[in-house]
């Protein structure tokens, strides 16, 4: 039986990379996309080259959780179980911008959308023999600034395109602190919970600087940058033999080595302190 990976974020960059290695692979592959055209051109993508995959597309904006909640019970009833999760999709906005729901948009993406898919998905998860959820952090937690909990979840604050990388980091932080937390909690369970850094990529690099598509270009040219690096840790830890049973890590791509998350995201009482207060959040 194929196993059945869902995936977010596939249409481009890392994800688009990630879900044709698992399509080759031989996943049965759940994509997520906001854009319908863009989504069957990815599924057009991993038919051309893995001709005997089976693609199933769940369209869904991550800036409204109403479309998250649907699509988690989408991709739950759609599946006897769901053998791995991977938590990918992701913007680096350079201006400040809030939801519909009222949130800040890269918390509300980057943080809250995978978060609550992941919620929503860990019944079908629970039923597979043994499951994996694999969430794309960065390195860039590394300058997050100042944690403050639980404004930081619902705070518009300006900042200017320089600035924009503090609150991205923050993010990713948020990320980190959620996968060791939920690895906590699903200890003595079949479902594994992990998190990694894929490095400096190029792809999708800045999509909102309008002098992003030549910066890439060169960066390509100089070999600097490259996703397939990254795109082959999510793929390793989404499937790889070795990490089978390994839970609660923070994964580099430089050597393929277990990292410690940047202070304060190692403290287990704030990792706690910050699920008690997404979940209180997301009720309301």
């Amino acid at each position: 039986m194929k196993p059945v990976i869902v995936i977010t974020g596939a249409t481009s960059g890392l994800g688009r990379l990630a879900a044709l290695d698992l399509a080759r692979r031989g996943a049965r592959l759940a994509i997520t996309a906001r854009d319908p055209a863009r989504a069957e051109q990815a599924r057009e993508r991993l038919r051309a080259q893995t001709p005997h995959t089976e693609v199933d597309v769940f369209l869904a904006d991550f800036t409204r959780l109403a479309d998250v909640r649907r699509i988690g019970h989408q991709i739950s009833d759609r599946y006897d179980h769901i053998d791995v999760l991977v938590n990918n999709a992701g913007v680096h906005a350079f201006t400040p911008r809030t939801t519909v729901d009222g949130y800040p948009e890269m918390i509300a993406v980057n943080y809250l959308a995978p978060w609550l898919l992941t919620r929503e998905l860990l019944p079908a998860l629970r039923r597979a023999p043994a499951a994996r959820i694999v969430n794309v952090a960065s390195q860039a937690s590394r300058r997050h600034g100042t944690l403050r909990l639980p404004q930081d979840l619902t705070e518009t604050v300006p900042f200017t395109a320089r600035g924009s990388a503090r609150h991205y980091g923050k993010t990713k932080l948020l990320d980190i602190m959620f996968t060791l937390e939920l690895a906590r909690r699903l200890a003595g369970t079949t479902i594994t919970a992990n998190c990694l850094d894929p490095g400096f990529n190029t792809t999708g690099l800045g999509r909102e600087l309008r002098f992003a598509a030549a910066l890439e270009k060169i960066l390509t040219r100089l070999s600097i940058g490259d996703p397939a690096r990254g795109a082959g840790l999510i793929v390793a830890l989404a499937t790889d033999p070795a990490f089978a049973g390994r839970t609660g890590g923070y994964y580099t791509v430089r050597g393929t080595r277990r990292i410690r998350p940047a202070p304060p995201g190692d403290d287990p009482e704030l990792q706690a302190l910050l699920w008690h207060e997404t979940e209180r959040l997301l009720a309301a």
